[in-house]
């Protein structure tokens, strides 16, 4: 059993400079108590007793349940949520993005932050909290593991002793994702993955519109003369024209300033900014009309900090600020996102030690799943 669950874990280990090294294409686990479920030939012979983890062969296709072609999350009423690797919603792991439509994939990366350091926590704590989550958006009626084949590949290995260098890890890895035609979901990690992620995206779909679910814009400069931080993501983003800045909107913005027109050079970019002020007590409906039809067809990225939310909510992040956004108003954000052209989305900031309850990256995992149910090709049953 040792070695089983060690060459297991192995598959999330964090991967070298960029993805990973070569590994056959999909590692799954599944239970015995699975057979009823999934094609005959998923079932390697194995000498172990019924209910114990099984390997599927190297190379084969992840297990088809539940009369899904894709790969489906495990019910709890077969397979108790404590069982298995822990993955996202505990979907098959996947050495990388080939033959996949969607990727959840960490970046457990926290050297760009600012205030209480911990992110680096997120992807790990996000994935534990996510075995709560399940097949079908009982909401909305989005069917996304009927339409998607979806995985989770692991994590970027980043380089905590060098930020530079931990987003030329980050853009390499994503250029990968994204030339095998995958969405990639993000679990963060701080608000700094989201410049190279742009970066790997804009390269190929050039200038995105943007969502940008946040308390602070994150354009800020320099910061103890580094250009490059977790507050800097999108004046860089928007100097390197990675973003079409007429279509960037940022959503919940609030707090304390150094300056008297914190939005001043938002508004010189063309941004437009909501700050939580204007969301307070209200439905963000109208809000996400204006919205949509401001991002129209082209490609566009939701980047959602999860400090966007009040720190009654979300306490587990590292610079929070009061009277913030509710969770249905971040619900409210994703849903109303559906329709667009989404290349990517990330759920960025959790920081688990400061919430023991681990509700803040259940709320993440949460609105991770939301932004999975709204990609381009996912269906409502």
């Amino acid at each position: 059993m040792r070695p089983l669950l060690w060459a297991a874990c192995s598959q999330l280990l964090p991967r070298a400079a960029g993805l990973c090294a070569p590994k056959p294409a999909v590692t799954t686990m599944v239970t015995a108590s699975h057979h009823s479920l999934r094609p005959p030939a998923l079932l390697a012979a194995s000498s172990m007793s019924a209910g114990l983890l099984q390997p599927l062969l190297p190379g084969s296709r992840a297990p088809s349940c539940w009369s899904s072609q894709f790969n489906v999350p495990p019910s709890a009423l077969l397979v108790a949520r404590p069982v298995g690797i822990c993955s996202m919603m505990r979907l098959p792991v996947q050495a990388s993005a080939e033959g996949l439509d969607v990727a959840f994939v960490g970046v457990p990366l926290d050297t760009g932050t600012s205030n209480r350091p911990g992110a680096r926590f997120g992807p790990r704590q996000i994935r534990a909290e996510s075995a709560m989550l399940r097949r079908f958006n009982g909401s909305t009626g989005a069917a996304p593991f009927d339409s998607l084949r979806v995985a989770d590949i692991g994590d970027v290995n980043v380089n905590l002793y060098n930020l530079p260098d931990s987003c030329r890890l980050i853009r390499d890895s994503y250029q990968e994702i994204v030339a095998s035609g995958c969405v990639p979901l993000t679990l963060g990690g701080d608000h700094t993955i989201t410049y190279p992620i742009l970066q790997a995206l804009a390269a190929k779909h050039g200038p995105v519109g943007l969502v940008h679910v946040d308390a602070h814009t994150d354009t800020g400069d320099t910061a103890l003369g580094q250009r490059i931080y977790h507050g800097s993501s999108f004046r860089r983003c928007a100097e390197e024209g990675l973003l079409d800045c007429a279509r960037v909107v940022q959503i919940g913005i609030r707090g304390s300033s150094y300056d008297p027109d914190p939005h001043k050079y938002c508004r010189e970019q063309g941004f437009r900014v909501v700050p939580a002020e204007q969301c307070w007590m209200k439905s963000l409906e109208p809000l996400m009309r204006e919205v949509r039809a401001q991002m129209g067809e082209r490609p566009m990225y939701i980047s959602f900090d999860i400090d966007g939310l009040d720190p009654a909510y979300a306490p587990g992040t590292g610079t929070p600020e009061i009277a913030g956004l509710t969770p249905a108003q971040a619900l409210e954000i994703i849903r109303g996102c559906k329709g667009l052209n989404i290349v990517g989305c990330d759920l960025v900031e959790v920081a688990p030690m400061y919430d023991v309850s681990g509700n803040t990256a259940l709320l993440g995992a949460n609105l991770l799943f939301e932004m999975l149910c709204v990609l381009p090709g996912v269906k409502t049953l």
